[in-house]
């Protein structure tokens, strides 16, 4: 198992930038995949990043070139670096963890871009 615990969230004006983070209660070198997703009001959750044990990336097409994940397994900790927020970017934002076949979240943290 693993507890997850996001922070970093908040209000932004467009074309700002936040870092969310995500604490591990367990080595991340030993998760086979973390990512974090958001959820919009009204709408499903979805994909925003992903990385990999051996450090591959993935992103989905909305953030590409705007947010970047990176890892730091000595801290056991997951990043979400944005830039260029929009107001599209308001959302939950959830960490995740895929382990042993199975997946495990954070509480979720808000990011609101607003002028």
């Amino acid at each position: 198992q693993v507890q997850l615990v996001e922070s970093g969230g908040g209000l932004v004006q467009p074309g700002g930038s936040l870092r969310l983070s995500c604490a591990a209660s367990r080595s991340i070198f030993t998760i086979n995949r973390m990512g974090w997703y958001r959820q919009a009001p009204g709408k499903q959750r979805e994909l925003v990043a992903a990385i990999r044990g051996g450090s591959s990336t993935n992103y989905a097409d909305s953030v590409k070139g705007r947010f970047t994940i990176y890892r730091d397994n000595a801290k056991n900790t997951v990043y979400l670096q944005m830039n260029s927020l929009t107001p599209e970017d308001t959302a939950v934002y959830y960490c995740n963890a895929f382990l042993l076949l199975n997946d495990y979240w954070g509480q979720g943290t808000q990011v609101t871009v607003s002028s």
